[in-house]
């Protein structure tokens, strides 16, 4: 539990700060905000305070039976905040886990705040549905962020930049090729993210577009982006080098392993520990990608299954040891055969 300590402030002195299980942000200057909370959400030109708040079990319970914004507005008023000026984000990831990132160019500063958890909840826009509650449980799996901007941005600007940080959020994700949970696809985000942005309406700097060719939208996107990898290696500890292993890959494309292991014609023991070091070997990890990425390519209606089969059994023969090999050609069988 933390008590009121200041963690960071703004150029334009916005104060950031622990409280109990919550991250506040105080704004000292006049904003305009957009944030997509039950609580105020929409544009808004009057709050004074932003927050992401961690759900304890406790809470939880508590939300199985009251309306989240009845329980926000009841946190701020715990608080001492008044809930008719606030708005805020609720996830399962601890507030320990924070990122604060600031991007600057000349006059321009953009600060991204994230929260992140993807092991459970990711999913790729499009998937089937499915819900953030189910009979009284609560998916971790989170990705909330709330981004800064020094200078101020009229209302359709506040949306481009929403826009351009959604896009963002999709990048980060796939640089990390994070999986979706729900389908063979990569995760576009979780079922359950939340963001707030404002910008300063006092500041003397007007900004007319926050789109990608924009250096407003730049720094919006590398905030983001390298927010959210901060907090998910915080979080869930995923990151560029535990996504570098054959297993981890396979995971997109989902098979009982056990079956696999079953069905081999030698000691299971032996071949599992060899599979372990083959996995980091850069050869298959490299055969594995190239594999996946035929198997998308025919799901996409990009590469025919009978073109794609060939290809990654002669992709088969770049593998270093058998154990991949082996373990790729079950992959190849169930999905291209």
């Amino acid at each position: 539990m933390y008590n009121d300590r200041l963690v960071f402030k703004t150029s334009s002195l916005d104060e950031v700060f622990y409280l109990k299980d919550s991250i506040f942000i105080k704004f000292t200057n006049n904003r305009n905000t957009i944030s997509s909370s039950v609580l105020n959400g929409g544009i808004c030109n009057d709050l004074k305070f932003v927050f992401n708040h961690h759900l304890s079990q406790e809470n939880i319970d508590y939300l199985e039976d009251h309306d989240l914004k009845d329980y926000l507005e009841r946190l701020c008023g715990q608080l001492k905040f008044d809930p008719a000026k606030s708005s805020g984000l609720v996830t399962l990831a601890r507030m320990k886990n924070l990122s604060i990132i600031t991007k600057k160019y000349k006059k321009l500063e953009v600060t991204a705040i994230t929260t992140a958890g993807v092991r459970v909840n990711a999913v790729c826009a499009g998937d089937d549905a499915s819900y953030y509650e189910q009979n009284g449980e609560f998916y971790p799996g989170t990705i909330n962020s709330i981004l800064l901007v020094n200078s101020k941005l009229d209302d359709s600007t506040l949306v481009e930049a929403f826009m351009t940080a959604c896009e963002a959020k999709t990048v980060a994700l796939n640089r990390l090729k994070i999986p979706s949970q729900f389908s063979n696809s990569f995760a576009t985000g979780t079922g359950t993210d939340g963001l707030i942005i404002s910008s300063n309406l006092d500041s003397d700097n007007i900004i007319t577009n926050a789109g990608k060719h924009s250096k407003l939208g730049e720094l919006i996107a590398r905030s983001i982006i390298e927010s959210i990898h901060v907090a998910i290696k915080k979080q869930v500890w995923i990151t560029p080098r535990s996504q570098s292993h054959v297993l981890v890959l396979l995971n997109r494309y989902k098979l009982d392993i056990n079956e696999f292991y079953d069905s081999l014609n030698q000691d299971k023991h032996n071949f599992i520990s060899q599979l372990k070091y083959d996995s980091k070997i850069q050869e298959n990890i490299a055969v594995t990608s190239a594999i996946l990425n035929l198997m998308d390519d025919v799901d996409r209606g990009i590469t025919e299954k009978e073109t794609a089969y060939e290809q990654s059994v002669n992709l088969l023969k770049n593998c270093v040891g058998s154990t991949v090999e082996k373990l790729l050609s079950y992959w190849i069988d169930n999905f291209l055969a």
